[in-house]
């Protein structure tokens, strides 16, 4: 998978990824228009009537009222995308699995009482279809996408001289809009893909749905169903639980949604392009080659545009590649304790399920291209590890008891070495642990008695007297 955010494309990945269909849309033709199939240099003039077919339905809207783009995405073509890909209809979901979703969902949020100090946080439990996975994540995969979408497209103008912004005033509106579509164009494909084969609203680790709702999709639990040996009914249990769980730790734990989503935004941030290549590759093209397709398409795919990756991008990504672990180690644990005894295929769907994200399924996929990151399966064994033993060293309680506060968290380095972690919380702090919010405090006023230390005194307030 590729470690670059989406509107960019690397090409050995492109050629790794092209479908066998001649002319089909991959990750270097991301407008889904054909570019790449038959035909000397990969290029078929035979997909021409389809691609400009396409790229006017695309621009048809422009300038209609209504059509109005507000931010870096267009996010008409891509919800339209994203249904096109799930054909003309899709059925509801009937009465009766709308209610077996129910039981399954209630059966879950009793098991799971025993598993874990946190309360239910789900107010409601819905089936949804893939339109309506589509249409109720839409505003989350906004905030994902926005950020890197406006640091991206900002670059193009920031980076150049006075004179030729001042000269390129005009058009800034019109590249604005055709940026637009073409991050709309991507992430609607990623979306279709994606809701075709999604099982819960929390699939990513993320709380992609409205807050408070438990979302399953029946339809694609179906198709995950079928060759496995389990029952599509204790299958069903099986999801309820993990999708009850994630709903838990989002709801009770106020500050996570942020931290994650912030990270994401974070990394945005850090976006930097060399400008520098762009400037040499125009110094030595050959004008003689803008004439021949295949040459072009070779100019355009040198990676030239492709964004740097600097250490405050790094350190974000790590901080949620860390914090998605986290979420996904402590579901993991705490499901199993639920239902463990009582499904007895529950290890084995377990099972399946890390194997489908170590092999990089349509979730993994789709975030690594929107938002840059890999979650890599090595930090979600190592944090299932790091919660087992917190469960069993010390108890359920203690455990859920640092997702207090983020400063309670174990790093990256505690997944990868945890026995530090664990005996700080397990041995002679383990009853500060007890309270955690009491041990944050003590770190707190350790601190500041270290840096009256070292500046000679203690702090004096604005009275003159020492502060408390």
């Amino acid at each position: 998978m590729s470690d670059l955010p989406f509107g960019f494309s690397n090409r050995d990945d492109d050629e790794r990824k092209r479908g066998d269909e001649p002319g089909g849309p991959g990750p270097s033709d991301p407008l889904g228009f054909g570019i790449g199939g038959a035909g000397a240099g990969g290029f078929d003039p035979a997909q021409l009537g389809q691609m400009l077919t396409s790229l006017g339905q695309m621009l048809s809207g422009m300038g209609q009222p209504g059509a109005g783009q507000a931010g870096p995405v267009n996010y008409d073509v891509a919800k339209r995308l994203a249904r096109q890909q799930l054909g003309a209809t899709v059925p509801p979901v009937s009465a009766s699995t709308t209610s077996a979703v129910s039981d399954a969902a209630h059966l879950a949020e009793l098991w799971l009482d025993g598993a874990t100090t946190l309360p239910a946080g789900a107010t409601k439990t819905v089936a949804w279809t893939a339109n309506d996975w589509i249409e109720q994540t839409l505003p989350t995969w906004q905030r994902l996408c926005d950020p890197v979408a406006e640091q991206i497209a900002g670059m193009w103008t920031t980076s150049l001289p006075e004179e030729a912004r001042q000269f390129a005033a005009p058009m800034v509106g019109v590249l604005g809009q055709m940026g637009g579509l073409a991050f709309g164009s991507q992430l609607g494909q990623a979306l279709g893909q994606l809701a075709k084969e999604v099982l819960t609203s929390t699939d990513i680790g993320l709380p992609l749905g409205p807050s408070g709702t438990a979302a399953l999709l029946p339809t694609a639990i179906s198709e995950f169903s079928a060759g496995l040996e389990q029952s599509e009914s204790e299958i069903l249990v099986f999801l309820a639980a993990r999708e009850a769980a994630h709903q838990r730790l989002f709801a009770h734990v106020p500050w996570l949604r942020q931290q994650v989503l912030g990270a994401v935004e974070d990394f945005a941030r850090g976006i930097r392009m060399d400008f520098s290549a762009l400037e040499q590759a125009a110094q030595e093209i050959d004008p003689m080659a803008l004439t021949d397709p295949s040459k072009l398409e070779e100019i355009l795919a040198q990676g030239t545009f492709e964004p740097q990756t600097t250490p405050e991008q790094k350190q974000a990504l790590e901080r949620l590649e860390t914090l998605l672990a986290l979420i996904e180690g402590w579901v993991q644990v705490v499901v199993t304790d639920a239902v463990g005894d009582r499904l007895p295929g529950a290890g084995a769907l377990a099972e399946t399920l890390r194997r489908r994200r170590a092999t990089g399924g349509p979730a993994e996929q789709t975030f690594a291209t929107l938002v840059g990151l890999e979650l890599r399966p090595r930090k979600l064994r190592e944090a299932a590890a790091l919660w087992r033993s917190l469960t069993t060293d010390a108890d359920i309680a203690t455990r859920d008891g640092i997702w207090a506060h983020p400063d309670l968290l174990p790093n990256s380095d505690d997944l990868d070495s945890p026995a530090g972690f664990i005996d700080s919380v397990t041995g002679g702090a383990s009853t500060a642990f007890d309270d955690p919010l009491a041990q944050l405090a003590e770190t707190e006023a350790r601190e500041k008695a270290e840096r009256e230390q070292r500046e000679g005194g203690p702090e004096l307030g604005k009275d003159g007297s020492a502060s408390d």
